[in-house]
């Protein structure tokens, strides 16, 4: 097989880089894909930065053995902690994921800009650098979201239980208009609509998914291996757990 009809390898701790994987395929359908959710070991907000590493290099891993040109981090938690020591040790395109404040601050620029994200990414550097970079006008506040990724990841979303995280979440900025939520969690995207009814007036929402779908398109027409098939990719999920269930729940995901 031509590396350039070989497939784009893309991980998460779980089911929230999903939500990337679409971004990718909607820009890229000639492509072939292989998500690879490591389930088991969901999620890694709650892990040390050594723990992050370890897991992230035995994903990175599993898809090379898959013979993927390409790998996409689509977790903001692993891409802050693993992007760098990865392409430092391996030699192939690594496209990470980051929080878009810079869309969000340059169509808010004097807006109220809150910052969804899991603790561990807002401790990061790299939020740090984002947020000193781009947020010299707007007003941006971190909102560290603990447990809310485990929430999405039961797969089937409660309804209530969602709207009843976000309202105690949201309560201490009843007194503020938000102009713009920016989503810094690949799992996010899943409740994009349950967090627009928590407001009753319009607030942007925004995500890395499509800036990290462009971003590797780059990357790969700058090494010359697009895949310029007129042919519809396949795309392939596999788990770090045991059993059929994760993968339908990925599929599941995927077609929505």
């Amino acid at each position: 097989m031509n590396i350039d009809q070989c497939p784009i390898g893309v991980f998460d701790s779980g089911l929230g880089g999903i939500s990337v994987l679409k971004e990718l395929s909607r820009l890229m359908p000639s492509e072939n894909y292989i998500y690879f959710g490591d389930t088991k070991n969901a999620p890694y907000g709650d892990k040390t930065d050594e723990e992050i590493r370890e897991l992230s290099e035995k994903c990175l891993e599993f898809l090379v053995s898959k013979g993927v040109k390409a790998i996409v981090i689509a977790c903001n938690t692993a891409t802050s902690v693993s992007a760098d020591y990865l392409r430092k040790k391996y030699d192939i395109p690594i496209v990470g994921i980051e929080p878009a404040l810079k869309p969000a601050a340059s169509n808010h620029p004097d807006g109220n800009i809150l910052i969804m994200a899991t603790p561990v990414t807002l401790k990061k550097d790299k939020f740090a650098s984002l947020n000193a970079k781009y947020g010299n006008n707007a007003k941006i506040t971190p909102l560290p979201c603990p447990g809310l990724a485990e929430i999405i990841e039961k797969g089937c979303i409660d309804k209530d239980e969602i709207k009843t995280y976000l309202k105690n979440l949201f309560k201490p900025y009843e007194s503020k208009k938000i102009s713009a939520i920016v989503l810094g969690c690949t799992h996010y995207p899943h409740i994009e609509n349950e967090i627009r009814e928590s407001f009753d007036y319009d607030v942007k929402i925004y995500d890395g998914s499509l800036g990290t779908a462009k971003e590797t398109l780059r990357r790969l027409d700058e090494v010359g291996i697009l895949n310029k098939s007129e042919n519809h990719g396949t795309v392939e999920f596999f788990s770090s757990e045991s059993g059929n269930e994760e993968t339908e729940i990925m599929k599941k995901f995927f077609s929505i």
